[in-house]
Parts: C-alpha cells; sequence; structure tokens
C-alpha cells in the first residue's frame, strides 16, 4: 500500500545578476528591478492552486521542510522572504521544527542581510562559494572574491543560524590537485556544519558546453576525491550522500527527502513537484519556465501555473526510487520501497538477485546496501531497475 510520505516544498526564485558558464538551472539574467511584490503573490496563488487541485487541506499533511533556490534568492529582500514564508504559512501548517534553506551568494549585499532572512524564518543558508580562488571565480563567472567569500561564512556562525551549507566545486577549468584541495582546506577552517562538496560537469545548452574548458584528467578527479574525502573524514564531516558531507546532525533534511523519495510540491518558474495520494498514484508536475510567462498567468484562472503533469506508472516507479535513494550512503529499508511506491518486493526481486549476485548490493532481511563496487557500477545498477520500452 501506498503511504504519503513527508511533504516539503520548493520556491525557485529564478534572477541572477549573471548566468555563469557552467549554469544549466532554470535562471535569468537581471535585467531590471525585480517585480518582487508581484512575483510573491504569483508564488503564493501558485501554492493555493496545487492545494486546492490536489485536495492537500483535506489530508492531515504538513510540511517538514521549504527550500528557496533559484537563481539568486537573496536578490530578494528579507521583507518579502518575510511576506513569502508568512503567506506559506496561513495556508499550509507548519512541522514545529521545520527547516527553511535559502540559497545566496556570498556578495556583500547579500551577506549583510543574512540576519534578516533569519529574522524572516530562514534557519538554514546556502551560500553558493564554488571557489576561494580568483582566477577560477572570475572563470566560473562568480561577482563575489575571495573574502567576500570568508566573511559570509564568519557571519553566518555569528548570527546563529541552525545550520549553514558552502557550496564548493572540483574539477575546476585548469584545476590542479593541490588548488582544488587548498579550496577544501580553506572550506574546512571555516567549519561550516555542512558542505556540499562535487565536481564540475559540463551540461548541455551552458556556455561551457559549447566552448568545453581543459578539465583534470580522471586520475587527476580520482586523487582529488580520494585526498579530499580523507581530509573530510578526518575534520568531522560525514558523507551522506553523493556530494553531501556534514557534522553529525546537520544533513539537509531538505534533500533527504528529494533522496528518500518523499513527496515535494515546486511553486515558481519551472519548479518540479512530486506528490503522492492515498489511491495509489504519483504525479510530476512542471510549472511555466519564463519569468514573463509565468507571471502573464497570474490573472489566467484555468491552471494558470501548471505547465506539465506525468503520472508515474508501475514500470517507472522502481528505477525513480533507486535514482533517488542509491545517492544516500545510508542503508536502504526495504519497507520504504513498498510504502513510497506502493509495489511489493516481488517487482524488483529478479534485478535485487542478479545485483546481489554480482555484489553490487548486499542485503538483509529489512535492508538493502550498496557496495563499494556497486557505487563504481552505479549506471549499470540503475539501468536495470529502468522499465523494458
Amino acid at each position: 500500500m501506498l503511504v504519503p510520505p513527508r511533504l516539503s516544498l520548493y520556491v525557485h526564485i529564478p534572477w541572477c545578476v549573471q548566468k555563469c558558464p557552467y549554469c544549466d538551472f532554470n535562471s535569468h539574467t537581471l535585467k531590471a528591478e525585480i517585480p518582487e511584490d508581484e512575483y510573491i503573490a504569483a508564488l503564493l496563488q501558485d501554492l493555493r492552486d496545487d492545494l486546492l487541485r490536489y485536495r492537500l487541506n483535506d489530508s492531515p499533511r504538513v510540511l517538514h521542510s521549504i527550500f528557496i533556490g533559484g537563481g539568486t534568492p537573496s536578490l530578494i529582500s528579507p521583507r518579502g522572504i518575510a511576506a513569502l514564508l508568512n503567506g506559506i504559512e496561513q495556508q499550509i501548517s507548519f512541522q514545529p521544527d521545520i527547516e527553511i534553506t535559502m540559497e545566496a551568494n556570498p556578495g556583500t549585499i547579500e551577506a549583510e542581510r543574512f540576519a534578516g532572512y533569519q529574522k524572516a524564518g530562514v534557519t538554514r543558508i546556502s551560500i553558493g562559494v564554488q571557489s576561494f580562488e580568483a582566477a577560477k571565480l572570475s572563470r566560473l563567472g562568480r561577482i563575489h572574491g575571495q573574502e567576500e567569500a570568508i566573511n559570509a561564512a564568519r557571519l553566518a556562525h555569528k548570527i546563529g543560524l541552525k545550520s549553514f551549507n558552502l557550496d564548493l566545486m572540483h574539477g575546476l577549468p585548469d584545476q590542479t590537485i593541490e588548488q582544488a584541495l587548498a579550496d577544501l582546506d580553506q572550506a574546512i577552517e571555516l567549519s561550516p556544519p555542512h558542505l556540499s562538496w562535487y565536481q564540475l560537469t559540463i551540461e548541455p545548452n551552458t556556455l561551457f558546453y559549447y566552448k568545453q574548458p581543459q578539465l583534470p584528467d580522471d586520475d587527476d578527479l580520482w586523487d582529488i576525491f580520494e585526498i579530499g574525502h580523507q581530509k573530510l573524514t578526518e575534520a568531522g564531516y560525514v558523507q551522506y550522500e553523493t556530494s553531501g558531507y556534514s557534522k553529525p546532525e546537520y544533513q539537509c533534511q531538505h534533500n533527504l527527502n528529494y533522496w528518500r523519495f518523499g513527496d515535494y510540491l515546486g511553486i515558481g518558474c519551472g519548479a518540479h513537484g512530486k506528490l503522492s495520494f492515498s489511491d495509489g498514484r504519483i504525479i510530476r508536475t512542471t510549472k511555466i519556465k519564463h519569468p514573463k510567462g509565468y507571471l502573464a498567468a497570474f490573472d489566467n484562472m484555468v491552471k494558470p501555473y501548471l505547465s506539465s503533469e506525468h503520472n508515474v506508472e508501475d514500470a517507472e516507479r522502481p528505477f525513480e526510487f533507486f535514482m533517488n535513494r542509491f545517492r544516500l550512503t545510508e542503508a536502504c529499508p526495504k519497507n520504504d520501497f513498498i510504502s513510497t511506491t506502493g509495489l511489493s518486493l516481488n517487482a524488483i526481486q529478479p534485478v535485487m538477485d542478479w545485483a546481489i549476485g554480482l555484489e553490487y548490493i548486499t542485503e538483509t532481511e529489512t535492508h538493502w546496501q550498496v557496495t563499494q563496487k556497486g557505487k563504481l557500477f552505479l549506471n549499470d545498477l540503475l539501468a536495470a531497475f529502468m522499465p523494458e520500452e
């Protein structure tokens, strides 16, 4: 039987000062003043429409986490974020210890607003550092400097946020092993409760895709990861998902909900959502992508913000579940598969037998665990769960 899991909310703010050459997110360079009040009103109407369309207020579901991403959400004022969060809470109840994360750039103006965001209700800030080296920041199209990044982290400590995250990349254009590890050393020295440390990948429809830079080779990338992982471990960080490291008790609850195949509403330009229902349905939603179209929909009363809705068929669910779940280092409870997909273990037993035989997975009576070998062949493992065409 399918049991609707925890519910989160993703809020997308689409504007940024300039588009980074590696970014494939739905972000748009700011060419005029942000229509802050209008966009917040549209976000709240978008949420209201979802709650009515999917009858979520007919059940006692509450929000366990909110993530405000972008773009650059810190271009929105603290006053605007307060209005947004107050408007959300008026429509759907918050779990008492709700985690509310907001992405922010470490630029001086945004950092000065941290205390205002905290007062507005934000409990966790994710700071987009990417690198501490001036030349690398310039190559990545970032508009902050090393000192601004360091000061932002220190300020996050000073104001007493429940948690904060530093976003740091490695495998950058022309980056040496020593440069990548120096960046990591600087991040560790700042002692963030959470560190997202991930390798730059070249995505389609980005400037780096059309003008590909020289990246470190596979041997160097492996050395960076292996030495960096050891440094993080020695500093007291625990890797709990592919690129997520945290001090004990500081895992990002919102991201955990994604990887555990939880539910989430998505509001804002191009936002994605996933919802499960006690009648067995699982649907995925996307919203109108472009800000002009999204804001123009504000006066349209016929499904104004919904761009697409997809029903996740039974045959798709094993792949979707494990594609998310196998990002985590924790063992996967078998009951989670049953309750969040609505399927029996029989639906995947042949694939599991194959994976166990190849030593990609180990199994107990109650759990599955991906092995080190399984992580090396993760694409092959996940492909085995894909539905036949």
